[in-house]
């Protein structure tokens, strides 16, 4: 099960941005540094961005000293870097963040908003300091002090980051997604905190005390197998330490508040509930290669991804390790009344055990069609353009288009298929 948690905007850069960006040069030399930049916010107002962006860039360097222009450039820049994060193109928004900042080094919020996108290309480090600097120029801001505390939380530094959250609360009484994760993190540290740890190269385990240490060791070990195997189906081995934690199944409750038919979890940890389990089982590093699974479609599609198709890669992936009967599926696909795919596209947390059974395995026969019938480069292909901000139809039918099918033309084939396979139902 995935959630995702994923909140990509940027309310620090949306402050004053309309009226700075509508200054003119107050002399009314008709030269062309002046009418270039005119050009430019008649482009702005349309939203071509990139081309106003080039009108001011020209302007600029023909009267490199005029404050208006300098600070018209600075805002065109912003204003680009906000359009590439909301394309989940966040390398090239933080770089477009950076030409601002050059332009005013004391400005905070550049170093803000570059911080933010940094954080969301998964460089941490980079991300942090950025922050901290516009924090030192500017003072603390809700939004600083909330991303601030997601780079703790994503670090398993439960208490620092509840600390910033409580300091934005503080701020901004009404922040919800920061009231949120701090009740999360203290439902958290309620359990974690005296947790013993263990460490590989990719992975960081916590685990309760009277667990069997040669278990965490060897959960570790099926994680870099999982490391391994998902990277070469889908191309993509993340480079980040990535926490996983290991519960009695109260205590998951306590923590996920998860429905009870809930076997694991991905929400930017990968939590497990392995009860008194001693020995690392079959069916146990299944739901390691599927929970990791998820760790690397996050990455991929930056939380854009239907979960029929998230759930469908990590089952897929955790069947080659433990693979149980398709009990649900083969019953439906006597009527052929299956689950729709748009309703699968949201979360199956609000289903019951009988529907969640189906929709997991509904999820993984339809992308296992998709793979047998059409290589992983294709799966690959959906999940980048899924990454882009796409809808999943409009992503089907770009990445399915050179074999004449679209969104509905794929469910088409997986059911005649899944009807060859199973028989029953009609396939309409």
């Amino acid at each position: 099960m995935n959630r995702n948690f994923s909140r990509c905007g940027l309310p620090l850069a949306l402050c004053c941005l309309c009226a700075l960006l509508l200054l003119s040069p107050r002399l009314l030399h008709a030269n062309e540094s002046y009418s270039l930049n005119e050009y430019a916010i008649s482009l702005l107002e349309k939203g071509e961005h990139d081309k106003a962006l080039e009108l001011l860039q020209k302007a600029f360097s023909l009267s490199p000293y005029d404050p208006v222009l300098k600070r018209n450039l600075a805002e065109a820049y912003a204003f680009v870097g906000q359009r590439q994060m909301r394309d989940k193109d966040f390398e090239a928004a933080a770089a477009s963040f950076d030409r601002a900042r050059e332009l005013f080094p004391d400005v905070p919020r550049y170093y803000a908003m570059r911080g933010i996108a940094l954080y969301y290309c998964k460089y941490a480090d980079a991300a942090k300091n950025e922050l901290e600097r516009a924090r030192g120029l500017g003072g603390d801001s809700p939004d600083i002090l909330y991303y601030l505390a997601k780079i703790d939380y994503d670090n398993d530094n439960l208490q620092p980051a509840l600390d910033f959250l409580e300091k934005a609360i503080r701020l901004k009484a009404d922040f919800i997604a920061a009231r949120e994760m701090a009740e999360k993190i203290r439902r958290e540290l309620s359990v974690e905190k005296t947790m013993d740890k263990g460490f590989s190269s990719r992975f960081v385990i916590s685990y309760d005390a009277e667990m069997k240490s040669h278990l965490a060791a060897d959960i570790l070990d099926a994680l870099e197998d999982a490391y391994s195997t998902v990277g070469r189906d889908l191309s993509l081995f993340p480079t980040g330490r990535i926490p996983v934690i290991l519960y009695t199944r109260k205590d998951y409750r306590t923590v996920t508040a998860g429905p009870d038919w809930s076997g694991g979890l991905y929400d930017g940890k990968i939590r497990l509930p392995v009860g008194g389990a001693e020995v690392l089982s079959q069916q146990l590093k299944g739901v390691l290669f599927h929970e990791y699974t998820h760790v690397v479609v996050q990455e991929i599609t930056h939380g854009n991804c239907p979960t029929w198709l998230n759930e469908g890669l990590a089952e897929l992936e955790g069947r080659k390790i433990f693979n149980h009967p398709l009990a649900e599926l083969a019953r439906t696909a006597e009527s052929g009344n299956y689950l729709d795919f748009s309703r699968l596209e949201g979360g199956f947390t609000a289903l019951d055990s009988k529907g969640a059974a189906l929709a997991y395995q509904q999820s993984y026969s339809f992308v296992n069609h998709m793979v047998s019938a059409y290589g992983w480069p294709k799966v690959t292909e959906l999940l980048l353009q899924l990454g882009t901000g796409m809808k999943t139809a409009e992503a089907m039918k770009k990445v399915m288009g050179d074999y004449g099918l679209d969104y509905d033309g794929v469910i088409a084939e997986w059911r005649g298929a899944v009807k060859k396979e199973f028989g029953g139902g009609s396939t309409e």
